[in-house]
């Protein structure tokens, strides 16, 4: 089911071969490998450096990148689509990928030079390194705008001083660096230049802390970064000095279809667990899932998934054929997120007793899911957002 493509006049849900190929390709995966492990992963926090591997190996680290640049040259639908059925399997692996693409490759892929593509995004999608996206403060989370981090020019090379909370794949062993934004300057309005600057792991006066210990996703790799007069190369700026805010906007917009899909894979992960059990569970002679009030439920998580599929697909799409996609962004990842917070609780509450017990894959969802209405900005940013783009 997809909004791919407009045929003979008419609107068409079909996927095309490619599309199908990848999201088979992933369901498997899910199925084969991600899933059977997700327990231990959650259990022990461990990152899940073989899951990713296989990744890398399959092209998937690189799903929307071209060829030329070492990815596979796939669409936004097949993106969305390999990230829903990733995170079915496992959420902390979902968000490995997704953070992987769309804060850590897409800043290159967009604004990077020539040079910068071949030194970075080429290993990126090929897999064989890791990067993060340093926006998130501890005093600047929804007032991102408010970025305390600074770096001076002095000479030829950029002294950063501050620190980044929160940032995804930022301290495993293939972690290569992370893009931060940094205040630079002061505009001629007053307000903060902000740029985007690429700051290598073994960067002088950088460092990483020790991971999180985190509600859910406890097997990605999240971690605050430090910076202590941080020294890095003048050229390493990433797009245009003072473009920085910009251009994390448009990253964040791609980020939103990311967050979309994982809180929509969750959200199946948690419906099929709920069918299951309502068949196997027996109360006064009979399945649960016979009883109205289990139908119910069943009925409505089902209703609510598949229109947040249309939802995210559609801004996929909207984004494949080079239309604004911000407001489609904005709504699927809210609707979604919010989808996969009454999934999995009705998940949990299917289950009753069972479903407060780790030993039940619901419980895990249920943690895993409240982050989706963090990320990416928060439910409230994102009705902000979308009241702004309605002209409010």
């Amino acid at each position: 089911m997809a909004m791919q493509a407009i045929v003979n006049g008419g609107l068409s849900f079909d996927l095309t071969p490619e599309q199908e190929a990848i999201q088979k390709l992933c369901r498997e995966l899910a199925d084969d490998l991600i899933a059977p492990a997700a327990e231990e992963l959650d259990a022990t926090g461990e990152f899940p450096y073989q899951i990713v591997a296989k990744l890398a190996e399959l092209g998937l680290l690189g799903i929307p990148w071209p060829e030329r640049y070492g990815g596979i040259g796939a669409d936004t639908v097949s993106y969305a689509l390999a990230v829903m059925e990733i995170s079915r399997g496992d959420a902390s692996v979902g968000i490995t990928l997704a953070a992987h693409t769309s804060l850590g490759s897409a800043p290159f892929s967009y604004f990077g030079t020539e040079e910068q593509k071949e030194r970075y995004l080429v290993p990126l999608a090929q897999g064989t390194m890791l990067w993060g996206f340093g926006l998130t403060e501890p005093g600047a989370g929804s007032d991102a705008g408010n970025c305390q981090t600074r770096a001076e020019l002095v000479g030829d090379h950029w002294v950063i001083n501050g620190s980044k909370a929160f940032i995804t794949n930022s301290g495993t062993r293939i972690t290569g660096g992370t893009t931060i934004t940094a205040w630079t300057g002061t505009l001629p309005d007053g307000r903060k230049e902000i740029t985007n600057l690429i700051v290598p792991q073994t960067t002088p006066g950088f460092s990483a802390s020790k991971k999180y210990r985190k509600m859910g996703w406890r097997a990605s790799d999240t971690r605050e970064l430090a910076f202590v007069d941080a020294k890095v190369p003048a050229e390493n700026v990433l797009g245009q000095r003072g473009r920085g805010f910009k251009q994390f906007l448009d990253i964040l917009d791609g980020g939103r279809i990311s967050v979309a899909a994982l809180s929509i894979g969750l959200a199946q992960a948690a419906f099929e667990a709920a069918l299951k059990y309502a068949k196997e569970r027996h109360a006064f002679g009979k399945p649960i899932g016979k009883f109205q009030a289990i139908q119910f439920k069943l009925a409505d998580m089902k209703m609510e998934i598949e229109h947040a599929k249309l939802m995210l697909l559609k801004a996929a799409w909207e984004k494949d054929l080079g239309r604004d996609f911000a407001m489609s962004a904005s709504l699927a990842k809210l609707y979604a997120a919010e989808v996969s917070r009454r999934v999995c609780n009705e998940a949990v509450q299917i289950h009753g007793g069972y479903g407060f017990m780790d030993e039940y894959p619901v419980s895990r969802y249920y943690r895993d899911q409240k982050v989706n209405e963090i990320g990416e900005g928060t439910n409230e940013v994102q009705r902000l957002v979308i009241a702004r783009m309605l002209g409010l």
